[in-house]
């Protein structure tokens, strides 16, 4: 079994795969990103992959194709040196139109580069987790014929493809220099199955797809420290983003672990409301407009179908997602069990989603956007829930099941959640809002956060009220225009993070309890500390030298997990998570602002007068 760290991502905007530096595709879930496992081999070596590399012993190396998520292996054995180029093919709707175009597809370009290499393939589907056995026949020029009982897969090849009694599937060729060798896997569902020609046919779509990426890219306005960095984490978000709807998935897998060998394994192909505001801050800040407008919508609509209650986390389309499960017949990564599917955090109460869904309204509204009448309605009414609630325990913003708490970051989020009402209402954009109950709540947390979140004998905020644990995510007030970064609270804070939550070279724990115990330090954390340097708390120059250091923790080919194991550098939890990347490109920017002279992302909402209008669908 690869380890976490040795992998790459391609995938369609609807659904990824994972690709080892060994050749092998040991995660995808197919049609989408919440759909039982095809491939499953890096939770149990039974639950299915498929794999392309050479017969003869090898060294490999990965990388993507320049500004793209197309992704090469490079193979190098005695004989000669191959390249397996591994992409799910993507095109632009007017080349949709003129060129045949599969609903789902794997494609593996096998070139050789120097020398002779052979090469095998080997593919074992195991549907539904590896829980079932996939039936297969020779279907002749077509293929072979899969069944999944998740759609109807087709593999073909221009090498010969055989079964074998084991229930692989089989093939080998030699390539001589300048050779190249094509392999499919289509997938179809509710349509009729395309197959596209190998060939030629294949080189091209590399060279669309490759094309469709760079054009995309081209969007980002970005132009400051760890350029190439910043792209990798935006292309990796668009990974994730699934197209349909515009919601943004936390992570592709599910059960990878924070404790190799424990059991802090959880599902994350799902859609976290606590993720909004950072998420569309990282979008529109990098000129992603589109993006960013379409997850807000996302959100809006999600979130009208439960209002005012909001969940913690949403499916794809914005439904509650299925009751956590395990399965217990898989042996987990590493030994690390259980393996769940499903997130038993849609149950919790976590007050914090208040204020970052209307935080990334207002960063809408930043961006010129308008609020048609019913989304002036929904804020409102998430206004008067939190003048209801905010004074309640929560589970907070890392979703511990160990029971609710008087969280500080859930206290100032619900702060933000009415200081950005009242902004959206002085402005223009917010009508009929009860502005003295609104006003009158905020002073109110403001108060009890100033009184109790404060610990004088720690001297930082606490992760709790009364509370004797610190937490990363207090970094966070100064994000949030709470507190500045510059202020001494602020200041003493972040000197404690370093002294109680460091985990050496930069990286931060998000907190030390009996709810993590010997979890790896926080991808995300670690950036809120750079950004917070960023935004004043530190000088220039310690916030750039630290944000480098940081980026230094990216695998091979630029991808973070959710945790970095301190001691080795190396990813923990579900990979690559857009958490992490999100962290990045924030503290990116705001470092961007600060060594432009500019003011990190300001907060204030423009007059509605002043902009043109965009009304959400």
């Amino acid at each position: 079994m690869e380890a976490i760290h040795d992998h790459a991502m391609i995938g369609d905007c609807r659904a990824a795969a994972l690709v080892s530096r060994r050749g092998t595709i040991d995660w995808l879930c197919w049609p989408r990103f919440d759909s039982p496992s095809v491939f499953g081999a890096l939770l149990d070596d039974r639950a299915g992959h498929w794999t392309v590399s050479p017969t003869a012993p090898f060294e490999s190396t990965q990388r993507y194709l320049a500004g793209t998520n197309v992704l090469e292996t490079r193979f190098v054995t005695g004989a000669g040196v191959a390249v397996v180029t591994d992409l799910m093919p993507v095109a632009s709707e007017q080349e949709k139109r003129r060129v045949l175009v599969g609903e789902h597809e794997v494609l593996r370009v096998i070139r050789c580069e120097r020398g002779e290499v052979e090469i095998e393939t080997l593919l074992r589907a195991r549907p539904g987790y590896g829980l079932r056995t996939a039936r297969m026949r020779d279907a002749g020029k077509l293929g072979i014929r899969v069944e999944t009982g998740q759609g109807t897969m087709m593999l073909r090849g221009d090498m010969p493809l055989a079964i074998s009694a084991d229930g692989l599937v089989r093939g080998r060729t030699t390539l001589h220099a300048g050779e190249r060798a094509h392999l499919s896997l289509v997938l179809a569902c509710d349509w009729p199955a395309v197959l596209p020609p190998l060939g030629a046919w294949s080189n091209e779509t590399v060279e669309r797809s490759a094309r469709w990426w760079r054009s995309w890219l081209s969007r980002l306005t970005y132009d400051g420290p760890s350029k190439g960095a910043v792209e990798r984490s935006a292309l990796v978000l668009k990974l994730l983003v699934f197209a349909p709807s515009g919601a943004v998935v936390a992570a592709p897998t599910t059960s990878l672990p924070e404790r190799v060998g424990g059991d802090l394994n959880w599902d994350y192909r799902f859609c976290w409301l606590r993720d909004a505001s950072l998420t569309v801050r990282a979008l529109f800040g990098l000129g992603l407009d589109e993006e960013a407008e379409s997850f807000v919508s996302w959100l809006l609509h999600s979130t009208r179908l439960t209002q005012p209650e909001l969940q913690i986390l949403y499916d794809v389309h914005g439904n509650v997602p299925r009751s956590e499960r395990e399965i217990g017949e898989l042996s987990g990564y590493l030994g690390s069990r259980p393996v769940r599917v499903g997130n038993a955090a849609t149950d919790q109460v976590q007050l914090d989603v208040y204020g970052e869904v209307i935080d990334a309204v207002a960063h809408f509204v930043r961006r010129g956007g308008r609020l048609d009448r019913e989304t002036e309605r929904m804020l409102r009414a998430f206004g008067e829930h939190v003048c209801r609630h905010w004074q309640e325990p929560d589970e907070g913003i890392w979703e511990p099941r160990s029971g609710k708490r008087h969280n500080t970051h859930s206290r100032v989020l619900c702060w933000v959640a009415l200081d950005n009402l009242l902004a959206l209402h002085e402005r223009g954009y917010l009508r009929r809002a009860p502005t003295e109950r609104f006003s009158a709540n905020r002073a109110l947390i403001r108060e009890e956060v100033e009184e109790r979140a404060w610990n004088p004998r720690l001297q930082s905020y606490a992760a709790q009220l009364d509370g004797e644990q610190l937490d990363a995510s207090t970094l966070l007030l100064s994000w949030y225009g709470y507190e500045p970064a510059s202020s001494e609270r602020m200041r003493r804070t972040y000197a404690q993070m370093r002294a109680r939550l460091g985990a050496g070279d930069g990286l931060l724990y998000r907190y030390r309890s009996s709810d993590c115990p010997e979890e790896g330090a926080f991808g995300i954390c670690s950036f809120w500390g750079a950004e917070y340097l960023a935004l004043g708390g530190g000088s220039a120059e310690e916030a750039q030298e630290l944000f480098q250091t940081l980026c230094g923790y990216a695998n091979e080919v630029g991808l973070y997990a959710e945790e970095i194991d301190p001691e080795t550098g190396r990813a923990l939890g579900n990979f690559p998570q857009a958490f992490t990347h999100v962290g990045l490109i924030n503290a990116a920017l705001s470092l961007s602002e600060r060594l432009r002279g500019e003011e990190p992302h300001a907060r204030g909402v423009p007059r509605g007068q002043d902009t043109e209008a965009r009304v959400l669908p």
